[in-house]
Order: C-alpha cells, then sequence, then structure tokens
C-alpha cells in the first residue's frame, strides 16, 4: 500500500514512524522546521516503549508532489480540518480511503459530505504524543490503540486490509470494532469532559477528580455528552458515565488532555470542536448541556486570545 500521513503531529508521527519502520511505503505532509528536521534528519520517535529512529524518510508539504494513494491517514487538529480538506484532494484516486484520527464527531459529517463513504470509514486511537522538538515525536503515556470501521459498521474488503496492515505491528492495539461510531461517541464523552474540566481547573486529572465539586462537574460533563450521542441514535450503555469515572480513578494522576495542555500553553485549541461541538448537537438534539456550556464561556477567552497572537 502508499500511504500519506496528513499531519505529522503525536499522532501522526507515531503510528506513521510505526508504519514507516515496519517497512511501509510512508510519506509524511508536514511544514516548517518540523519537515526540515524530517528531511534532514528522519522521523525520531522517543517512547516509553522503546526510541527507534526512521531515517530517510519521505517528507513533503506538497501533496500534489506525492500523487494518489492508497491510504490517507489524516491527524491533523479539528480545527485544520477546512484546510486539510482543501490541501489533501490531490491524494485522493477513485480507491483511495481516508482514515481521520481526529478528535471529535462533525468533522465526520464534513468529509462524507465532501468525499462521500466510498472514501471515508470510521476511525479514533488512543495515544499521548507530542511533537517535543522538530522531526521528534515524543509517546509519554497509554499504549498506543487505533480503531477503524465502515461508517455502516459493513465488513469490507479494505477494513480487512488496514486491520492487518497496524495488528501486524507490535505494541499497538488495533481493532475494528462491531460499531465504529459508537466507538467514536464513547471517546468523545471522555475526552470532551477531560478537556474541558482540566482546562477550566487547569490542574491534572489527579487533583480535579479529588475535589468534589470538579469531580461532580466531570460526572455532569460526562453525563450531557452521553445523552447528546443516545439523542443522535448513538446505543450508548446507561452505565457507560459511571464506568468511566472508574478509568478517571484508575488513571495516573498527572494525566492532562491535549486541549488543556494547548489551552494552558496558550496556544490555539480544540475547544469549539470538543466542548463547542457538544453544545451545538445538543441544541439540534433538544438535550440541555448546562456544564459543557458554563466550561465555554469560561474558556473562551483563552481562546479567543490565543487565536489573536
Amino acid at each position: 500500500m502508499k500511504l500519506a500521513i496528513f499531519g505529522t503531529g503525536g499522532v501522526g508521527g507515531y503510528f506513521g514512524g510505526r508504519l514507516a519502520k515496519n517497512g511501509e511505503d510512508i510519506t509524511f505532509i508536514a511544514r516548517g522546521e518540523h519537515l526540515a528536521a524530517l528531511r534532514h534528519s528522519g522521523l525520531r520517535v522517543e517512547s516509553i516503549d522503546g526510541d527507534f529512529t526512521v531515517h530517510p524518510v519521505n517528507a513533503t508539504d506538497s501533496p500534489q508532489s506525492v500523487g494518489v494513494v492508497d491510504l490517507v491517514i489524516l491527524a491533523t487538529k479539528a480545527w485544520q480540518l477546512d484546510e486539510a480538506i482543501t490541501q489533501m484532494k490531490p491524494l485522493l484516486g477513485n480507491g483511495t480511503v481516508i482514515l481521520p484520527l481526529l478528535n471529535g464527531m462533525e468533522h465526520m459529517d464534513l468529509l462524507i459530505h465532501t468525499f462521500g463513504t466510498p472514501h471515508v470509514i470510521g476511525g479514533l486511537c488512543r495515544i499521548s504524543a507530542f511533537i517535543g522538538a522538530p522531526g521528534v515525536i515524543r509517546h509519554v503515556g497509554m499504549k498506543p490503540y487505533i480503531a477503524y470501521g465502515e461508517w455502516d459498521n459493513s465488513p469490507s474488503e479494505r477494513i480487512q486490509i488496514i486491520h492487518n496492515l497496524f495488528s501486524s505491528i507490535d505494541g499497538i492495539a488495533a481493532e475494528n470494532p462491531a460499531n465504529i461510531q459508537t466507538a467514536m461517541w464513547e471517546k468523545f464523552i471522555f475526552i470532551t469532559g477531560t478537556s474541558g474540566v482540566g482546562a477550566y481547573t487547569g490542574k491534572p486529572i489527579g487533583e480535579y477528580r479529588a475535589n468534589p465539586e470538579t469531580r461532580a462537574m466531570l460526572f455532569n460533563a460526562f453525563s450531557e455528552t452521553a445523552a447528546v450521542a443516545r439523542a443522535m441514535g448513538a446505543p450508548i450503555e446507561e452505565s457507560f458515565v459511571s464506568e468511566t469515572m472508574q478509568q478517571i480513578d484508575n488513571a495516573p494522576g498527572s494525566v492532562m488532555a491535549s486541549m488543556q495542555k494547548d489551552m494552558m500553553a496558550g496556544k490555539p485549541s480544540e475547544l469549539n470542536a470538543q466542548t463547542g461541538a457538544v453544545i451545538r448537537m445538543g441544541k439540534a438534539a433538544s438535550v440541555p448541556t448546562p456544564t459543557h456550556e458554563k466550561l465555554f464561556a469560561a474558556l473562551l477567552p483563552l481562546e479567543q486570545k490565543a487565536r489573536s497572537r
């Protein structure tokens, strides 16, 4: 297979790096100092599971120069999606598949509207990784997990090919869930709660889960997003929120969500694609989301300040 990694940050850099190390034909779409370092020194992954370097690597800021590929792994930030859609079009041929690994749910509507279900499958991942320096990806937490599936959950040859691709790599948990939409909603419930409450408090998970007021806020945020998901047709189990709170209690106390890290660093974040999206979808489905509205109102000035720089 010929693959392109569109968005060579923590997610794209890690999974693309593992695929390249496994001998796959990978081209990384990157820019700036990160691109220059990739071209000069290759891709360095510093991981809790063991460091490795892939050198040389194919890297460019010009999708036109790559041509048509079999699989595009889309791993940009959610707020970069519009630009990515325009730039990635030269990568698409009749049989090209887009595997999106973005945080959120709304991006699926836009991708399917633009490219159609023949080109778009569902996808998600779990990993704590980021760009540590130009050309360097740091994987600092969580066992790498990736999931994918047809949007209608039907079996397909292309999903089996993608599953074979990822399941052949040691150390990555790869899955084709029975219902990819449910799996994506479950992740969305988790990240919107931890991102919003984490950014609101400015504290790691160990501190805000131990405070009765912010713990209740987290529980309510999970519950609201789960209610939105059910109203939109996702079969989220009634026990899911309580089970997620148990996961929170078992998580390392130092954990911070990526949106939270961006906001605390004064960078543009996925506030609109996460907290804002819950509010929009809640209104569309007539589901109240007061906790998310409170979080959004408190965090919006920080987001506006970051984007004005």
